[in-house]
């Protein structure tokens, strides 16, 4: 039999705003799983069409299967003989047309799926009539990822724009993050991640059909995010040479990046660290479908051993060796997914936010990915679940041990600390632009009997069992090194050590600074002094020095830190040691970003960026880089001339936003002297309305 069909109309524009993807297209179909769309089947020459008769047939990936839910055929009768049935209901008929409420299972196989339509029973197969994309719906109370909360479901599916936090737990600074999950062709990119995964390619049918459970999606996706062991889409480098990459700090979000890896046929882009791992994690989730933030773990513990510790080592001087394959990165970030976890024990229990990271750390079942592990049960020590909670119960929870490495080889215990870890645990508030502290999610209230509770489940469940840590009584002696005021990345930065023992005291005290990246390794050692002190009895004795910028400025750029360690050493007993630490970030000179004109789609803009060099040398190679999704449709940069010391600069860019709503616009400065300094704006762009 000839088609009946003329054209079939997917009402692009009406179904996706009531789907929330109209953002992504009003040109092609998007829509949730589990929630009706509507669509009008047109005849040709003015045939009749009978509604009973018809036949649909929706169908995704290489080879569908009723059996493996990948396809289903159905009609206005309801009856189907697929794993996951459609249903189609009847809304409107004429002569010539017929408009149907499709409803798709709420378990259905998230991806791009084709429809064909029979229109009479004598017909050997139906005619195709299109395609269409079907996503995860937090909307839906089915659905394995519905949130209940719509503010929740804006912040965590719609937003576009977050911020990430980094420092350390005593300078905490936020980074903004254009996530761009609407942008024009990342739908696209973000499913060809799912197919260039290597259990698609060495399975299609079983893949595509676990595309329905967002605990497998997750999985995949922290997987291909790296390319450690597949075509992912990020290069990790962590060296501080960038030269044939982006460095990681560059990044302002993930469009650049994934259509890097598209452009580039599918390459690896160069290069990303934690927070660019984890920002293009959150556009994947939420562009699917899954509601995603970002979290940082400030004193985030790297357990290689998965024994619940980490191991310190300083020489007597006090310098930190190189060579430890444990350590506590100053922040971490990973991604928390909201999602149900039936394939747990004690479900509902399990459910909520689960971790999952990206970040090429440790193997998991032979992969470098990381989760999702249940919040809850980090919180509750229940390590023995799946995935990977030992090594996500370290991060937050593990204890420290620090050792002396003397001069003949031998080593000396010089403390342990039950809570040197998992501080200030952080993802950005709902509906604003404040830092919502999350800590308490993790783990009990430090020191408390609860967390020691955690801690013991924790090791009782894994199986690299040890000792348990206690926090031993304070020593003799109290070290404590503090900052005399803010430290400012230009400017000398001045300290002092703090001393005090019940006793009279005739000590020698090591300082020494090493560079450090964020990630606990250790680089240079650029400054160290040797102090003789005498500390009487019960009076606190302060012992002032100070950290030129000349050691440290040319290797504090990006991310590194300065660790500033001091070993006192007991003259009169030298088996007493002690020691204190810490880390300095020196803050960067501001930048500011504004904006005038009318705040209206197609219509012009300016945006003014202003920056003033604080030091008594030129800065060379500079440039500001602008990115913003729905302003600018690929990432801005202006080259500038040299800018004289103490000079102020001042850049104009023009704009035309494309899109409405509130946007946020990112300027990052980059010079010889320093990296990657960042401001923001908000810009509320008005619809344009034909009149």
């Amino acid at each position: 039999m000839t088609s009946a069909i003329s054209e079939v109309d997917f009402h692009c524009e009406k179904n996706n705003e009531a789907h929330k993807t109209n953002e992504i297209s009003t040109e092609r179909l998007i829509v949730r799983r589990g929630e009706r769309f509507r669509l009008t089947i047109h005849s040709s020459n003015d045939q009749s069409l009978n509604a009973n008769n018809l036949e649909l047939t929706v169908q995704t990936g290489p080879e569908p299967s009723e059996d493996l839910g990948t396809k289903s055929v159905f009609g206005v009768t309801g009856k189907s003989q697929s794993k996951k049935p459609w249903v189609a209901k009847v809304k409107d008929t004429s002569p010539t047309s017929v408009t149907l409420y499709i409803i798709s299972h709420d378990f259905a196989s998230i991806g791009e799926y084709s429809l064909s339509v029979k229109t009479h029973p004598d017909m050997t197969e139906g005619d195709s009539v299109g395609t269409f994309v079907l996503l995860f719906n937090p909307w839906c109370k089915k659905d394995w990822v519905y949130l209940d909360n719509e503010k929740e479901r804006e912040e965590y599916v719609i937003n576009e724009q977050g911020l990430l936090y980094q420092g350390t737990c005593d300078y905490i600074g936020d980074m903004p993050w254009d996530f761009g999950q609407f942008e024009e062709d990342i739908l696209d990119i973000c499913l060809k991640i799912l197919d260039l995964n290597p259990k698609c390619l060495d399975n299609a049918a079983e893949d595509f059909s676990a595309r329905c459970n967002p605990i497998y999606v997750g999985r995949v996706v922290s997987a291909m995010i790296n390319c450690n062991d597949d075509s992912g889409v990020l290069q990790g480098n962590w060296s501080g040479c960038y030269f044939s990459g982006m460095s990681p700090l560059h990044w302002n979000g993930s469009v650049d990046i994934l259509r890097t890896w598209k452009e580039s046929e599918y390459r690896p882009v160069k290069y990303g660290q934690c927070w660019v791992f984890g920002g293009v994690m959150c556009t994947v989730l939420r562009c699917l479908g899954i509601p995603c933030r970002p979290v940082t773990n400030f004193e985030s513990a790297h357990d290689t051993h998965g024994n619940l510790i980490i191991d310190d080592y300083y020489s007597d001087h006090g310098v930190e060796p190189k060579e430890c394959e444990d350590s506590i990165w100053n922040y971490h970030v990973w991604v928390e997914a909201w999602m149900r976890r039936p394939d747990l024990p004690g479900e509902p229990f399990y459910d909520g936010w689960q971790v999952l990271d990206p970040t090429p750390q440790e193997l998991s079942d032979g992969v470098h990915c990381c989760g999702p592990a249940p919040v809850k049960a980090v919180h509750e020590g229940h390590t023995d679940l799946k995935y990977d909670l030992p090594f996500v119960f370290a991060e937050v929870n593990a204890d420290r041990v620090t050792w002396q490495l003397k001069a003949d080889g031998s080593q000396k215990k010089m403390h342990s600390e039950t809570k040197a870890v998992g501080w200030n645990i952080s993802t950005k508030a709902v509906g604003s632009d404040e830092r919502e502290d999350i800590t308490g999610h993790y783990k009990h209230a430090e020191g408390s009997k609860k967390e020691r509770k955690a801690f013991k489940e924790a090791v009782r469940r894994t199986e690299k069992r040890r000792k348990l840590e206690s926090d031993e009584p304070p020593p003799e002696i109290s070290v404590k090194i503090e900052e005399k005021s803010k430290p400012m990345n230009g400017k000398d930065i001045d300290l002092v050590i703090r001393l005090q023992s019940p006793t009279p005291q005739n000590l020698l005290v090591h300082a020494n600074a090493q560079v450090m990246l964020y990630n606990g390794m250790l680089e240079s050692n650029i400054w160290s002094e040797e102090i003789p002190v005498k500390l009487l009895a019960n009076k606190e004795l302060k012992v002032p020095f100070q950290i030129p910028f000349s050691k440290y400025g040319s290797h504090i750029q990006g991310t590194n830190s300065i660790k500033v360690s001091a070993v006192v050493n007991d003259k009169e007993n030298t088996e007493e040691v002690y020691m204190a630490e810490r880390n300095i970030v020196p803050e960067n000179p501001p930048i500011s970003i504004s904006v005038t004109g009318k705040h209206m789609q197609f219509k012009s803009m300016q945006a003014t960026i202003t920056f003033d060099n604080p030091l008594d040398v030129a800065l060379n190679d500079c440039s500001i880089t602008l990115t913003a999704s729905g302003l600018f449709k690929h990432s801005t940069e202006a080259k500038l001339e040299s800018l004289d010391p103490g000079a102020r600069l001042v850049v104009l860019v023009p704009f035309t936003p494309y899109k409405s709503g509130r946007k946020r616009l990112v300027a990052d400065f980059d010079c010889d002297r320093f990296r990657d300094i960042k401001a923001r704006c908000t810009v509320d762009v008005e619809r344009f309305a034909i009149v």
